[in-house]
């Protein structure tokens, strides 16, 4: 009988299990929140600098940037509204983060889990129909704890 931190006489593995499918796939949901949050950073970066999405959402950056015929990339964007949709998801992540292991705790983690992919769902759903600022700031905060939920 093996102990509990150590190896497996029999197999010298450090536990006796062995990875299954179901470990497998688990291990790649998991990963999968990482790679939402990098995803996010790339994409979001490239739309906050696209023409249509400043007209539409930030008029007064997209004057701006209209009429500064300068090369310089530094403070091209200065508008607060711009800053708060970047980091509005950020914000939210790092207050889910901080209360979702108590959700773990109290419900598991196959429902924590199942709760943040839920967020994110309908964070991306809110974003990809936004007709409205406060639409966007609703849609990053609802991906914000979808993310801090999943990599808690």
């Amino acid at each position: 009988m093996p102990t509990v931190g150590g190896f497996h006489k029999s197999t010298g593995k450090a536990y006796p299990g062995k990875l299954t499918p179901l470990v497998f796939l688990t291990c790649v949901v998991a990963a999968m929140g990482g790679l939402i949050f990098g995803y996010d950073i790339g994409i979001s970066g490239g739309v906050t600098s696209m023409a249509p999405f400043l007209k539409k959402f930030f008029p007064s950056v997209y004057e701006r940037e209209a009429l500064d015929k300068s090369t310089s990339q530094y403070c091209k964007f200065e508008s607060e509204t711009l800053t708060l949709f970047t980091s509005s998801l950020y914000l939210a992540a790092l207050a889910a983060s901080l209360v979702a292991s108590t959700v773990t705790r109290k419900f598991g983690r196959k429902l924590s889990m199942l709760f943040g992919g839920l967020l994110f769902c309908s964070g991306s759903i809110i974003n990809g129909a936004a007709e409205a600022f406060w639409m966007l700031i609703l849609g990053r905060m609802l991906l914000g704890f979808g993310i801090g939920f999943a990599n808690q």
